[in-house]
């Protein structure tokens, strides 16, 4: 999956951390809330501009990420 479709890194907004695209909200908030037992669908129904397509770029960003982190080790 292309993430860069619905993510944004803006110095600006948020410190610099990586966002959806036209929000405040960043990736890791996605992640922590799906930690902490939120489904897709109540994510959602509380955020309506998110759809699954953003939830998924989320998914894959923290995937490459960690991919990353291996791969120098």
């Amino acid at each position: 999956m292309d993430f860069k479709k619905h993510l944004e890194i803006r110095p600006e907004k948020r410190f610099g951390k990586p966002c959806l695209k036209g929000t405040r909200i960043s990736v890791y908030d996605v992640l922590n809330w799906m930690a902490n037992g939120m489904s897709r669908d109540q994510i959602k129904s509380d955020f309506e501009e998110i759809t699954d397509e953003m939830i998924d770029a989320c998914l894959a960003y923290a995937a490459n990420k960690e991919r990353r982190m291996i791969s120098t080790i």
